[in-house]
């Protein structure tokens, strides 16, 4: 990246002359910039690098990254759950298509977490309720529901899930399943968003 191609900054970037040692004058400030632009695209790239290349990690069920072709235990997932997403995921390979848990269980205080969090997200209770249940009522908590991702993924997911059990269960999150149905059944109609389960 020369210095032309560096991006501009989001408020001026004072210039100042300086004199070098030989006596020459120079203009500073923007080759500054420019370094710390360097420096933060470099940062950035070691750590996508990192996510790509690290193993699957489970935290309290959350698998950020799956990099082979093994089938992943997320944790705290019934045994049925964990299964049907295993089908899934090797049929949608076979199809080229990456699938993955991006969150299964959670602790009824992470979950209380999500809810605080889109509380302030979404700037009201009403609105929050449309994306996220209480503790007492997430399927999260209870171990029968997975968020998956790619995006691709999902919708693999979305056209192909009750072949393996794997229902959509709320219209306004492509991500989220349950074993709502048997496997190759039909799937309950989906609720409009997560309100219904306040």
């Amino acid at each position: 990246m020369t210095l032309r191609d560096a991006p501009t900054p989001p408020h001026p970037v004072r210039t100042r002359s300086v004199t070098t040692r030989v006596g020459r004058r120079r203009r500073v400030g923007r080759r500054v910039y420019a370094g710390a632009v360097v420096a933060g695209l470099a940062a950035s790239a070691v750590a996508v690098v990192q996510l790509v290349s690290a193993p699957t990690d489970h935290v309290a069920g959350l698998v950020t990254r799956q990099t082979d072709a093994a089938p992943v235990t997320a944790v705290g997932l019934g045994p049925g759950l964990q299964q049907r997403f295993d089908d899934a995921r090797a049929a949608a390979a076979a199809e080229g298509v990456e699938l993955w848990i991006t969150s299964g269980w959670r602790t009824a205080d992470e979950q209380q977490q999500l809810v605080d969090d889109a509380v302030e997200r979404y700037g009201s209770v009403e609105e929050a309720r449309r994306w996220v249940l209480p503790p007492e009522s997430s399927e999260h908590v209870a171990g029968t529901a997975i968020d998956v991702g790619p995006t691709e993924g999902a919708y693999w997911l979305q056209q192909h899930g009750a072949d393996f059990g794997l229902c959509q269960t709320y219209a306004n999150e492509v991500w989220h399943y349950e074993a709502a149905t048997e496997p190759g059944g039909g799937c309950p109609e989906m609720h409009d968003d997560a309100s219904h389960g306040w």
